[in-house]
């Protein structure tokens, strides 16, 4: 069997880097996977390149549960999913409205805003958050709608779960059951709605594994001894400006 899709050596390059930043990404080193989203889009284009993505995450996911699955509080996990699942439902409707450039527009205008709410929370002095049951609602539903359009609900959930005062270790450990079980939850609809996930996909995906796995080893590595705001502030400004070359392509 030949290599998956017909992609040219800067493109294997580009995939190549963007499944090493999913596993550094999945390995603690917050604000990168923004990054990922946007190389996939550039490569396979907007609607695609959401169901190629979606089997590294949960690979990367996997091993955050497993690294992580002791910290999981479970309490405020089970108040977010419901109004994720409902966005998620959202997101596959709306996906299934628009064409393709419609699709990588609406993605591009996601990513702006993510990055825009990230620069806000890091630069903001107050850090309090309203923790009213409406918080966890709206919060929820974007997380929903972004995750299962572009990938992107680490913005909306991580400002929930900042709001609930948890400490660094449960942010994480719940974190990673959030997304492994909304990111299994859209496994289907990729399959058979939206038709992004094939038998080339995974193949595809396979193929990137070594990559993935290699990012989330080098970030159990490296991810105390970074200056993570600096570099979280670099990887959002690249994100920012490559959403403005989708936006304007």
């Amino acid at each position: 069997m030949g290599l998956p899709f017909d992609l040219s050596w800067t493109n294997w390059a580009l995939a190549l880097l963007a499944a090493f930043i999913v596993g550094l990404s999945k390995s603690g080193i917050k604000g990168i996977a923004i990054l990922v989203v946007i190389l996939m889009a550039l490569i396979f284009g907007g609607k695609s390149s959401t169901g190629i993505l979606l089997p590294m995450l949960i690979v990367g996911d996997i091993f955050a549960v497993i690294y992580y699955h002791r910290h999981t509080q479970w309490n405020y996990l089970k108040k977010l999913l419901p109004w994720m699942i409902l966005g998620v439902l959202a997101g596959v409707w709306f996906g299934n409205q628009i064409p393709e450039a419609a699709f990588k527009k609406t993605m591009a205008v996601i990513v702006l805003i993510t990055v825009a709410i990230m620069f806000w929370w890091d630069f903001r002095k107050e850090k309090s958050i309203p923790s009213h049951w409406s918080f966890a609602g709206s919060m929820g539903l974007s997380a929903g709608f972004t995750t299962m359009v572009g990938n992107l609900a680490g913005a909306f959930s991580n400002l929930y779960f900042l709001a609930m005062r948890l400490p660094k270790v449960h942010f994480i450990g719940t974190a990673a059951w959030l997304f492994f079980i909304i990111n299994l939850f859209k496994f289907p609809f990729h399959v058979w709605v939206w038709g992004t996930i094939s038998q080339e996909s995974l193949y595809l995906n396979l193929t990137l594994l070594p990559a993935t796995a290699l990012g989330l080893f080098t970030g159990i590595k490296i991810v105390k001894r970074i200056p993570e705001k600096l570099f979280r502030q670099l990887i959002l400004g690249l994100t920012a400006v490559g959403a403005i070359v989708m936006l304007l392509g």
